[in-house]
């Protein structure tokens, strides 16, 4: 099924997004483990290692904050979603690492927000 515009604009900003947290995070000294991983879960936008500490990253980007902010979309489900998605990649390394999970907001001029421990 084609998908709209509306949702390819969506998915093109989302991704735009991904790399500019991505290239934040390379200049705040973390180390990209993973982009886009993918589980039989769901997907983490990104996985880093932050000094000591896994971090299970949430990007979302928003052209306005119309509905609220980007991180209180990060509901229960997904939050969830994202404790099964670290329990899949520790089974995968052998090994249950110090973690943690964080947000980042994207807004429409480039403006990064960064919630370490978002949840």
């Amino acid at each position: 099924m084609p998908h709209s515009p509306q949702d390819l604009h969506k998915k093109l900003l989302g991704k735009k997004g991904e790399r500019l947290v991505a290239d934040y995070l390379k200049k705040q000294g973390y180390k990209i483990l993973e982009k886009n991983y993918r589980t039989p879960f769901g997907e983490a936008d990104i996985i880093a290692q932050d000094r000591d500490e896994l971090v299970f990253i949430e990007v979302k980007t928003r052209t306005s904050d119309q509905y609220g902010t980007p991180a209180e979309s990060v509901v229960k489900r997904k939050r969830e979603t994202y404790a099964k998605i670290a329990k899949f990649y520790w089974l995968q390394s052998g090994e249950e690492p110090n973690a943690r999970f964080d947000v980042a907001e994207v807004y429409a001029d480039g403006r990064i927000e960064y919630i370490a421990n978002a949840f």
